[in-house]
């Protein structure tokens, strides 16, 4: 509505104003100049409402969107609002942030109001003085009666259109404070992304990894290391596990491969090439990732499969969900591929959820392939099912694999514990349990003896 209405009003009040005021010009030079000795006062009105206005209405956009979070929130979490009988609460929790935004929306327009108040009576005040100024000139014989009612008539357009224009501007400065947010995401530094085919791989590309003394914060919390100084190598075709307790890095390990963030120090290497001498798009077409909360998009479960790669065939959409334990589930629905999962994949279960996930990195042929505890929530036989398509897709490729379950990760070629953001030990599940006084011994006791 800015753009399409608000815009062009503004722009047409500013060229009736400065028109009007040339024609003033010509008519009366004297009284056209004590006419414009009143405009600094509406200026400043501007700035100082406009001020207000612009700030009411950022704050307005951002109470509104709370209660929208909380809207959804509490139908994403719906299970749990009603095994807690929490309804009620949901509800005074919406009512209170609408209603805070209804108060801010109240301020919001008595400025608006306020404004728009002392331009009419500023504007009729200074078509007074305007008049009374002008019978003066008359009176000294400076101007003639008939130019001081042409100069009158005059004004009255310009006044009309300094009244629209306070409507204008207030509205313009509430659409301004509205964007301000939105400009401030726009603003952020973007990735350097080019389109790649999904099938194209990087020729000789062999998924070795290394990490080479890197350390690494979040720009959120710049003070506190999330790694620090980590190192180890995943050859091609091995399988690296990650372990450790919870907040040790293990996640932000995974982040940095991605290259969703940059290092603060050190380097990660590609087959022995710096990251960055890959573009970023080339690099993670190189790479498949298996979930441990599993996004399946709202489409079918032939789009869900095929967004590992989107021109795949048919024939080689089937092949990658019989590999990944999934074709027998899938041919039990009545419209087979083109069964529709729901939002976030609600109409499969946690199991089917997990094999279309690794269907998909399937048919993607990835040379690094990233698990995170793919298997951590699933009932005995799915886990049955999952592990043994995830076996298959390890096989050849270099596997990072986030491990919470030991039990998992025995057949790991190495094993890299993570402990408040350095690598405790490195080794083998057989190498490292004889350390008895390292953490993965005490981490394999607690769980293997409970």
């Amino acid at each position: 509505e800015t753009f399409t209405t608000t815009l062009p009003e503004f722009i047409r009040q500013l060229v009736i104003i400065f028109g009007g005021i040339a024609i003033l010009l010509y008519t009366s030079p004297k009284l056209t100049l004590f006419m414009l000795a009143i405009v600094p006062v509406f200026v400043l009105l501007a700035v100082f409402f406009g001020r207000y206005i612009r700030k009411f209405s950022k704050e307005a956009q951002k109470r509104v969107a709370e209660s929208n979070t909380v809207v959804e929130e509490t139908l994403q979490g719906i299970y749990n609002v009603k095994a807690f009988a929490n309804e009620f609460l949901e509800i005074a929790r919406y009512r209170k942030e609408t209603n805070d935004a209804a108060k801010i929306g109240m301020k919001s327009g008595k400025y608006r109001g306020a404004f728009s108040s002392f331009i009419v009576f500023g504007m009729f005040g200074a078509i007074v003085a305007v008049l009374w100024q002008g019978v003066n000139l008359v009176a000294a014989g400076d101007l003639k009666i008939g130019e001081l009612f042409s100069f009158i008539i005059y004004s009255g357009f310009i006044g009309g259109s300094i009244g629209g224009f306070a409507n204008v501007y207030a509205s313009i400065q509430k659409a301004i404070g509205a964007t301000e947010e939105l400009m401030e995401i726009l603003d952020e530094p973007t990735e350097n992304l080019k389109e790649v085919q999904s099938h194209q791989k990087l020729e000789g590309f062999k998924g070795k990894v290394e990490f080479k003394d890197i350390s690494f914060a979040y720009a959120t919390r710049s003070d506190q290391q999330v790694l620090n100084k980590v190192s180890f190598t995943a050859h091609p075709g091995e399988q690296v596990a990650l372990v450790g307790p919870s907040g040790a890095g293990k996640s932000t390990v995974v982040s940095l491969i991605l290259r969703f963030y940059e290092p603060s120090s050190g380097s990660l290497l590609f087959d022995d090439q710096l990251a960055e001498n890959y573009g970023l798009s080339e690099i993670r077409n190189q790479m498949a990732v298996v979930p441990q909360d599993v996004f399946l998009f709202g489409g079918t479960i032939r789009e869900n499969i095929s967004y590992g790669r989107p021109d795949a065939s048919e024939e080689e959409i089937i092949e990658a969900a019989k590999q990944a334990n999934a074709w027998e589930f899938i041919g039990s629905f009545k419209e087979g591929l083109d069964t529709v999962v729901g939002e976030r994949g609600i109409q499969l279960s946690g199991g089917q959820r997990q094999r279309v996930a690794i269907a998909r990195a399937v048919l993607k042929n990835p040379s690094i392939l990233i698990l995170d505890e793919a298997t951590s929530a699933l009932d005995s036989e799915s886990e049955r099912l999952v592990q043994d398509a995830l076996d298959k897709l390890m096989l050849g490729r270099t596997s990072i694999v986030i491990a919470h379950r030991l039990a998992t990760i025995r057949k790991a070629d190495r094993i890299v514990v993570l402990d408040k953001g350095r690598v405790a030990e490195t080794g083998t599940h057989d190498e490292l349990l004889q350390n008895d006084k390292g953490l993965y011994h005490s981490l394999s006791e607690l769980q293997f003896t409970h």
